[in-house]
């Protein structure tokens, strides 16, 4: 039952890996200046782009140069190198001739050698449709010959220089180019358009060498009437099984998963076509563990071994991106962590240990001397501010006053963390805005931060403490609703005298946190010591009504990316960091974390229940202990309790502080409770992320930048509504996605798409337009 239970909920979906590429900014720019990367290596194989990012990247090269005062003794020194002439390197270099710049190009082969490497008549594909790349060279031919011919005509002006880079290095402003030969060039900007070409991609197994292994195809004319075989899954797999079969040849297809993932439909359409006819024997879940002179081993799924006749074999497993070459040039590998990095890592993990110990008063606070005192930092700051003068004093003095009011929240170590958590969801809010300008992203993330503002800082650190102070909730409904939410903390007689507390606030204005953030991501308006009636009706309506009917019809990601302080961050601050998630089967059952920490919030619920009803049981005597780590004196000895495991090192140090290494929604995605069990309320949802799978073309930017670890291009491929309960909606698949593939929406009553109004790609926005 357990099995299949994780299988329902977690380990059913997609498991795609991301691949590893040079970390490059919008402007083709690296973390090494002067140095900048085009084309397919900036995560998106298309033609048009890679025209795009070419010419844009000259563009700021030449505003760049233009502001540069050029020393004497530079004669020799180009203004730019363009390392490759494909698409992409090519467009740079026409743009480059057309500004007037001193540059050169250098390829180790011919220009557009990728293009000649394709099989006759391949038919290309010039995604986005609508779109116009910037710059002279231009693409509109739907056939690999056709296509050359024009881009050749383009450029027969364009002077290529051969030769292979062997290494870049930036020494100053100037980088330094070491050729094959040894010899060397110096520019002020270098442009590596070289594309994923670095080695093939191997099978580890016997034989491989054989010279009747191919990875590429040129004329499937060569091979008619051959006996076949083509191992892969991706479209240049399928892509060369469908020429062969057209050729004549009988064609094997090896794929070693169960399904095709990375395709585009056209192929796989035509392939299963073929494979219905006959004309192509489609092995799925297979393996090829020896090829022999004049056949091949397979392993099937079911564990069997086969042997089938077989003369010529095309590996079709792609290439790795060159990251070696990019590494010795110091240039950032995306999720990739490497010498001092580790330091600043570990230096931003142990600030985030500092702030959430000094605000929960933990093990290293306590051990501190004099942190505790009266009279020091932040229990001073009535006296600070008093001391600025009469006025300041006057109103400091008198709680009822805004001033006073403030004066009193900033005793207390939790204004402060709540002041900077506010302020970070709305500076890195705005960034986040202006970076990705969707009117989805600009109404979300406009809503997180009201909802930090107003609800989970202004309300319990000044709007209810005033109220208090000014006599709302002294006598009738205002004391009922406060006594009833907001517990005082002195008998009556003195708060109604109001014989103020010098350490704080009289009342626990504190849990109107709990309006927000609901059990059992927080707990502390439930697990009391006392049952609090009005937190417990209040608590069982989020958690198991409202919450659930929200999740069932906008999806988890309404709470987790509209309302959620926890998401708000990671929406914001963590919004650059995003494509650090990791991705696999293995991280996707790490996902279970949380499922086990939801199980322990309702064994400690039960715990709290039977000490509420038996006071003298262990279960009452313990509790504190077990919750919060306090012992009968009400010292804080356990580590292991649930505040300090679970709220302060899970949730807050582990969560915010591994931002950097593994993106902002490592706490979201693997171990909270209430994200626990709001997959399971998903699992009966109507949120779905559709696709128009014909405009997919398999690139993986969508599942790259989804910091929830979602294969999203395994469903859009497929033309599949995207239901994995991970989505937290943040928009960043529907937003990046280079084709206008996906949209927000949901099913209907009779399982129709019904698509959101609030726009989320400007890809479709743009062609709307026109």
């Amino acid at each position: 039952m357990l099995t299949r239970y994780i299988h329902w909920l977690h380990t059913q979906w997609p498991a795609g890996k991301v691949e590893k590429l040079p970390d490059v900014r919008e402007d083709g720019s690296t973390n090494v200046p002067g140095l900048y990367v085009v084309g397919d290596l900036t995560g998106v194989p298309l033609l048009k782009l890679s025209l795009d990012t070419g010419t844009k990247a000259v563009r700021t090269i030449a505003s760049q140069l233009a502001l540069k005062t050029v020393s004497e003794g530079d004669a020799e020194t180009l203004d730019l190198v363009i390392i490759g002439a494909g698409v992409s390197g090519m467009a740079a270099a026409v743009e480059a001739e057309a500004r007037g710049l001193n540059y050169r190009v250098y390829e180790a082969k011919r220009r557009f050698q990728t293009i000649a490497d394709f099989p006759k008549k391949k038919p290309i594909y010039t995604y986005p449709k609508a779109m116009k790349p910037e710059g002279r060279l231009q693409v509109h031919a739907d056939v690999k010959e056709a296509l050359l011919d024009e881009l050749q005509e383009q450029t027969q002006n364009i002077h290529v220089s051969e030769g292979a880079v062997k290494q870049l290095r930036c020494r100053g402003d100037r980088m330094l180019v070491t050729l094959g030969d040894g010899s060397e060039i110096t520019a002020r900007f270098a442009i590596v358009a070289i594309g994923r070409s670095g080695q093939y991609r191997k099978l580890g197994i016997d034989g491989e060498e054989r010279d009747k292994v191919y990875n590429r195809l040129h004329d499937p004319k060569d091979y008619a009437s051959m006996r076949t075989a083509v191992i892969g899954g991706g479209d240049s797999a399928l892509e060369t099984a469908i020429a062969l079969s057209e050729a004549g040849s009988q064609v094997t297809l090896i794929h070693r998963r169960d399904r095709f993932s990375r395709p585009k439909p056209d192929n796989v359409e035509q392939l299963e076509a073929l494979q219905r006819e006959g004309k192509i024997d489609l092995r799925m879940e297979s393996e090829v563990t020896r090829i022999g002179e004049n056949d091949l081993d397979l392993r099937g799924g079911d564990g069997n071994n086969t042997t089938i006749d077989n003369q010529i074999v095309f590996a079709m497993l792609g290439r790795e991106a060159p990251l070696d070459f990019f590494r010795r040039a110091g240039v950032k590998i995306r999720t990739e962590t490497r010498g001092l990095e580790w330091i600043w890592i570990s230096l931003f993990f142990a600030a985030v240990y500092l702030i959430y110990d000094w605000k929960n008063d933990g093990f290293l606070c306590q051990w501190l001397v004099g942190l505790k005192d009266e009279g020091t930092f932040p229990q001073d700051m009535p006296q600070r501010i008093a001391s600025l003068g009469g006025w300041w004093a006057d109103r400091v003095g008198d709680r009822s006053s805004i001033l006073g009011t403030l004066a009193v929240s900033m005793k207390g170590r939790s204004f402060y963390y709540t002041l900077g958590y506010t302020l970070a969801v709305g500076i890195f809010g705005w960034l986040r805005i202006r970076r990705r300008d969707t009117p989805y992203v600009t109404v979300q993330t406009v809503t997180l931060f009201l909802v930090q503002l107003f609800p989970l800082f202004l309300l319990p650190e000044l709007i209810l403490p005033w109220l208090g102070y000014n006599g709302y909730f002294d006598s009738g409904t205002g004391a009922t609703i406060a006594n009833s939410l907001f517990e005082s903390y002195i008998p009556m007689d003195q708060y109604l005298s109001q014989q103020w507390p010098e350490w704080g606030h009289p009342r626990a204005y504190w849990r109107a946190y709990g309006l927000v953030l609901a059990w059992p991501l927080s707990v502390y308006n439930v697990f009391t010591s006392a049952p609090i009636a009005g937190w417990l009706i209040i608590s069982f309506l989020q958690t198991f009504v409202i919450i659930p009917w929200i999740v069932w019809r906008w999806g988890k990601g309404a709470f987790c990316g509209w309302i959620c302080s926890c998401g708000g961050l990671a929406e914001t601050a963590g919004d650059t960091l995003r494509d650090r998630m990791p991705h696999g089967p293995i991280w996707n059952r790490l996902n279970l974390v949380g499922q086990a920490l939801l199980v322990i919030a309702f064994a400690l619920l039960a715990m709290r229940v039977g000490g509420w009803i038996w006071p003298e049981s262990w279960m009452n005597q313990s509790f504190a202990l077990v919750f919060e780590g306090k012992n009968a004196a009400g010292e804080t000895v356990n580590p292991l309790s649930w505040k300090w495991t679970v709220d302060v090192i899970l949730a807050g140090v582990i969560g915010v502080g591994l931002y950097v290494k593994y993106s902002g929604r490592v706490w979201c995605r693997f171990a909270c409770p209430l994200a626990a069990l709001m997959h399971v309320y998903a699992r009966f949802g109507r949120f779905r992320i559709f696709a128009d799978k014909k405009k997919c073309i398999s690139c993986n930017v969508c599942t790259s930048v989804c910091h929830q670890g979602i294969d999203v291009m395994n469903f859009a491929n497929k033309g599949l509504p995207m239901e994995d309960p991970q989505c937290v909606r943040c928009s960043a698949c529907v937003q990046s996605c280079p084709t206008g593939v996906l949209t927000f929406g949901r099913l209907d009553s009779d399982g129709n798409p019904v698509l959101d109004r609030l726009r989320a790609s400007n890809v479709d926005g743009a062609v709307a337009d026109r």
